[in-house]
């Protein structure tokens, strides 16, 4: 009789899936990454797994549907615990995909009370009394409030979740959470008996976090950022739960393909422009205007050819960078004329048909910046899995394809990583 699976993770983007997944595979459990929930047998042999969909900001109704697939694929491997994973900023809107979804998977498994912790401590995002923070200023008062698809604006996130539920929220603050485990779920008992469903968890450093994990490991759905997750594996091992899939931790990494790296940047954060400025020291970067495929431009197969063109000059010489990537007034003018998803699809399409052209090429290593060009890239080169290495540090998920002709990609968030990311995964 096959083991149940332990833990089967749904992410609403590419990277933040990958970064989940390399957080449990340092604690030493093979996680791989699927793109699409498989046939009859795909989960076959996995003790861990996360299906990384590109549903952050599509519509409520089929980031649902497509959540709901997932679950379907899950639960027939009797899965015991389910993890919604989002982003460590709760990215979403008053109308946003969060709520949801999470309604549909605490329907589905029966999950009378369930937790909400998006804290990354490690990137300096921490939730007090509710409150997200970036590093020492609210949410609000960063630039994420001008995120072109998901600006936050309101820090309170037991605010922001109640207004796409009905399911009541609650908070767990910090207070309960310095006393331990057991003050943890005598709270977490109250708010259910009270009829909270839903309860937005205080971190402000990895004890919060470790603490959550222990309050949250036995549930049958969880929902959080990825950073809360590393503390799984231990308490897997110490219930007896992991009978197959462990490995080492310090297993080898395959070697990379050979050839130039290609960056494909989408993202419109600050932290983006910083590493394409960074990188561009020592290696050209090509940017483009998506409006320029509008109204008798060069259209969307202009730009194509001009990136490969730009890409067939310069990678014999080393790696290179090309972006659609674009500050916050000049993404208003576009979503404008196209509308916000619109805009956001029309930089999407050009980088992944450009990620087409280049494998056709040869090219089998990608640096993709920003989660949704990571779904569209992926998209475009027919992926369907990715093996994924061992968590080094935030912003810095490093995948494969696996076959006899392997792709490598990193993956990353827009907001994250060190400036000098791109220099140094491209070497």
């Amino acid at each position: 009789m096959t083991a149940p699976l332990v833990f089967g993770a749904i992410a609403d983007d590419l990277t933040g899936a990958l970064e989940l997944a390399s957080l449990i595979r340092r604690g030493g459990v093979r996680c791989p990454v699927l793109l699409r929930p498989g046939g009859k047998g795909a989960l076959e042999g996995l003790e861990a797994v996360v299906f990384g969909l590109k549903t952050r900001v599509i519509p409520a109704k089929r980031a649902v549907a497509a959540f709901a697939r997932a679950l379907d694929a899950l639960e027939q491997r009797d899965v015991r615990q389910v993890f919604y994973k989002y982003c460590a900023t709760f990215d979403s809107t008053p109308r946003g995909n969060i709520g949801p979804c999470a309604d549909l998977l605490a329907q589905r498994r029966a999950a009378e009370f369930t937790l909400f912790s998006p804290a990354f401590p490690e990137v300096n995002r921490t939730v007090y009394q509710g409150h997200l923070f970036a590093g020492d200023i609210l949410i609000s008062d960063s630039p994420k409030r001008f995120d072109p698809l998901t600006p936050m604006r309101e820090p309170n996130l037991v605010k922001v979740l109640q207004q796409q539920t009905a399911t009541r929220v609650g908070l767990l603050p910090h207070s309960i959470l310095a006393q331990g485990t057991a003050a943890t779920a005598r709270h977490a008992a109250k708010l259910a008996a009270e009829g909270t469903g839903y309860a937005i968890a205080d971190a402000l450093d990895e004890a919060d976090l470790q603490v959550t994990a222990e309050a949250s490991v036995d549930r049958p759905l969880m929902t959080g950022g990825s950073s809360v997750a590393v503390y799984y594996p231990e308490l897997w091992r110490a219930r007896g739960w992991l009978t197959g899939g462990d490995i080492e931790t310090a297993a080898e990494a395959p070697p990379l393909p050979g050839g130039p790296a290609v960056v494909l940047a989408g993202s419109c954060a600050e932290r983006t422009f910083d590493q394409l400025a960074h990188f561009g020291r020592q290696r050209p970067v090509l940017f483009l205007d998506p409006a320029r495929a509008l109204d008798g431009g060069a259209g969307v197969e202009g730009l194509v050819a001009e990136a490969l063109a730009f890409a067939e000059r310069e990678l014999a010489q080393g790696p290179a960078a090309i972006a659609t990537s674009a500050r916050p007034e000049e993404v208003a003018k576009l979503q404008r004329r196209l509308g916000r998803r619109r805009a956001a699809h029309l930089a999407e399409q050009i980088l992944a048909r450009i990620a087409s052209g280049l494998h056709a090429r040869g090219i089998r290593r990608f640096v993709v910046s920003g989660g949704e060009t990571s779904g569209a890239v992926l998209e475009a080169l027919e992926v369907e899995a990715l093996e994924v290495d061992s968590y080094v540090t935030a912003g810095q998920s490093h995948s494969m394809t696996p076959g006899a002709d392997p792709i490598s990609f990193y993956l990353k968030s827009g907001k994250l990583g060190p400036v000098e990311m791109l220099e140094t995964v491209t070497r």
